[in-house]
C-alpha cells in the first residue's frame, strides 16, 4: 500500500481545483482524529480520506461513474478494504453498501467537513477558532444553510457509536489542528 506521501502525489496529479483538494485534507484529518478515539489504524483510515474523491474532477458530473473512477487510479496502490470504503461514501450508485466503521466514519466525515468549513465561512474572521460545536449542531438544523450537504451521510456518526455533538467536537477539533494549512 502507498505511503501518505505516494498518496498526495496522487491527489496532485488528479486533483487541481484547490477547494476540492482541501476538502480531501479536511477528511483525512477528521478520519485520523476517529481512528485516533476508536484506536483503529490512523494511516489505514487518513488514506482513505485522503483518496476518497481523487476522481471528483473526472466524474463530478455523472455521479454514478464516482469512485469506480477512483479504483482504476488507485488499483494496485491500495487495499481492498480502502477501494471499498472509497466506493461505499457514493453507495447510492455503486450499490456498495457501508458495513464497517471506517465506511461509516468516510462517510459521515466527508459531510460534516463541508458543514464545518461553511460555518467558519459566515464567521466575521472567517476561521476556525470561532466555531463551536454548538454553532455547527444550530447550523446543522437550518437545512437552508450549507443545503448541498446532506444531514443524513453526517448521522452516519451514529453507526460508530457516536452522538452528532461528540462527532462535531471531534471534527471540529482535529479541523482546527490543521486551520493554517487550510487559510482557516
Amino acid at each position: 500500500m502507498i505511503d501518505r506521501e505516494e498518496a498526495l502525489k496522487l491527489v496532485q496529479e488528479h486533483v487541481k481545483t484547490r477547494n476540492i483538494y482541501l476538502h480531501m485534507i479536511e477528511v483525512e484529518t477528521i478520519m485520523r482524529a476517529l481512528a485516533k478515539r476508536f484506536k483503529a489504524d490512523e494511516e489505514l483510515w487518513g488514506l482513505t480520506g485522503l483518496l476518497h474523491d481523487i476522481d471528483y474532477e473526472y466524474t463530478k458530473n455523472d455521479p454514478s461513474r464516482h469512485t469506480l473512477v477512483a479504483e482504476e487510479i488507485l488499483g494496485g496502490k491500495v487495499s481492498d478494504e480502502v477501494l471499498r470504503a472509497i466506493k461505499s461514501h457514493n453507495h447510492e450508485y455503486t450499490g456498495v453498501e457501508p458495513r464497517s466503521p471506517m465506511e461509516y466514519a468516510l462517510i459521515a466525515s466527508d459531510g460534516i467537513s463541508g458543514l464545518i468549513v461553511a460555518c467558519a465561512l459566515v464567521m466575521p474572521s472567517k476561521k476556525l477558532a470561532e466555531v463551536k460545536p454548538k454553532t455547527i449542531l444550530k447550523k446543522f438544523k437550518q437545512k437552508d444553510f450549507a443545503r448541498r450537504v446532506r444531514r443524513d451521510r453526517i448521522m452516519m456518526c451514529e453507526k460508530l457509536g457516536l452522538s452528532l455533538q461528540e462527532f462535531a467536537e471531534i471534527s471540529l477539533e482535529a479541523l482546527k489542528n490543521i486551520s493554517g494549512e487550510l487559510g482557516l
